[in-house]
């Protein structure tokens, strides 16, 4: 494509260290879309006749076909995935293949297909996020009223249920759905037109050409517009905090399912065995999730470093932005779809939750609050509940058990009723605190939400 400036061909090795048609292929569909609608304005420019439009087009699509059969030959010695098909398509068609460039550089070209190709992609993850928010409802409607502990610094704190958790996780993979919405708002500029950095004195409809690719307008500025990858930055960014939501369930699930809590359950589906311990059960999904995390995070790191230092506008650099675009992409798509399956057949062990939330110093606060209500001032009370709570660990006598009156006459006999979990809970009814009441009102707003 450059042979009339050069006198020696590519090394072999510049050819092999340069090519990205090893992984670019996969832009294909986008390549040939936008190549068609850049013809079809090349038509209205009158720089192609109709019947060489239709031979360019019929040309793609049957390269397209082949493509999808498995039947086509990448080249290497083509670089990438645009080259592939010009040369092919100017081989099948002769002339008007060779025409297809006109008034176009591949660098607004692989940046209509980026944008192409996270546009679509934004469109397969979002729903894949929606069925895994479907998986945590259904769970947590049935386990609404579990009561668990809820813990800080992985010590027990106040009795949350099991679906007020859950509704926890659903509602980060919503802002891990907004932002990828947002990106897909931000994304949808059509950079064709740009050319190399200024464009073209053949000037082509781009907003015609946006239009039919189902770009919402233009990009504004020739030169950020082939320089630009903050879209392939920020979609890397909301699949990696998505990733790190995922991680933490990973983690919640991790130790509910260890001996030593007890409360969760994984289908024999989706946890694998010992090659040496016959009795062991573990969760291995949970545990690949929160491993493929730092991989998600290692990719947006490497997109970041390569385009921080780079002057304007395009450099070879940007090459390096699809295989951590692709390899975030398939992640996490596939990690929705396993944590999805997962959820959906696991089970709470009711008794062992309940147990762990019995324990009468998770309701120290709910004390505290009662002497708030008697007319004692939140630090005194607090004061007043930490020296009963320090007596019931030193007499080894529970919390709910004490005669608390001989820790302060502020204590009344009426001070017991605020040791049960059932009261404790059901007071608990502002806006996003954990009743059943609200938890299952929650649940039924999401459900109205969330499509499938």
């Amino acid at each position: 494509m450059w042979k009339g400036r050069f006198a020696k061909e590519t090394a072999e090795l510049v050819q092999q260290f340069g090519e990205s048609i090893s992984y670019d292929w996969r832009l294909y569909k986008h390549d040939i879309a936008g190549s068609i609608a850049h013809a079809r304005a090349q038509v209205a420019a009158g720089l192609l006749t109709g019947d060489e439009f239709a031979s360019i087009e019929n040309g793609l699509r049957e390269i397209e076909a082949d493509i999808d059969a498995g039947k086509f030959e990448f080249k290497t010695s083509l670089e990438d995935i645009h080259m592939n098909i010009e040369a092919e398509l100017t081989k099948r068609i002769g002339a008007p293949g060779a025409k297809l460039h006109t008034a176009r550089s591949r660098n607004d070209q692989v940046a209509t297909d980026t944008r192409l190709y996270c546009r679509a992609e934004i469109d397969t993850l979002i729903p894949a996020v929606s069925k895994l928010q479907l998986a945590l409802l259904d769970r947590a409607e049935k386990y609404a009223a579990t009561v668990l502990p809820a813990y800080t610094h992985l010590q027990r704190g106040q009795p949350v249920t099991v679906g007020h958790h859950l509704l926890a996780y659903v509602e980060m993979l919503e802002r891990d759905k907004s932002r990828l919405q947002d990106c897909r708002k931000r994304l949808n500029v059509s950079p064709l037109g740009s050319g190399a950095l200024a464009g073209s004195t053949i000037n082509l409809d781009r907003p015609a050409v946006a239009a039919e690719l189902g770009f919402d307008g233009v990009t504004n500025n020739s030169m950020d517009a082939v320089a630009d990858r903050d879209y392939i930055a920020e979609l890397l960014f909301g699949i990696s905090l998505c990733g790190v939501h995922l991680s933490r369930l990973s983690e919640d699930l991790v130790l509910w399912t260890s001996a030593e809590f007890g409360f969760v359950s994984l289908s024999d589906s989706h946890t694998t065995g010992s090659s040496l311990m016959p009795q062991k059960k573990n969760p291995d999904v949970c545990e690949i999730t929160r491993g493929k995390t730092g991989r998600l995070l290692g990719n947006l790191v490497a997109i970041l470093t390569a385009i921080k230092g780079l002057p304007l506008t395009y450099n070879r650099d940007l090459q390096e932005d699809k295989e951590p675009l692709f390899d975030s992409i398939d992640t996490l798509g596939l990690t929705l779809a396993v944590n999805a399956e997962m959820i959906a057949a696991m089970e709470f062990r009711e008794e062992n939750c309940l147990e762990a939330a019995s324990d009468p110093l998770l309701l120290a606060t709910d004390l505290a609050d009662w002497l708030v209500k008697q007319g004692v001032p939140f630090r005194h009370a607090h004061e007043l509940v930490g020296k009963a709570v320090a007596e019931s660990v030193s007499s080894g006598t529970p919390l709910d058990q004490l005669d608390l009156s001989k820790i302060d006459a502020a204590y009344t006999p009426d001070a017991q009723t605020v040791f049960n979990l059932q009261t404790a809970l059901a007071a608990r009814t502002n806006p996003g605190a954990p009743s059943v009441e609200n938890v299952r009102s929650e649940i039924l707003k999401w459900q109205g939400l969330i499509q499938a």
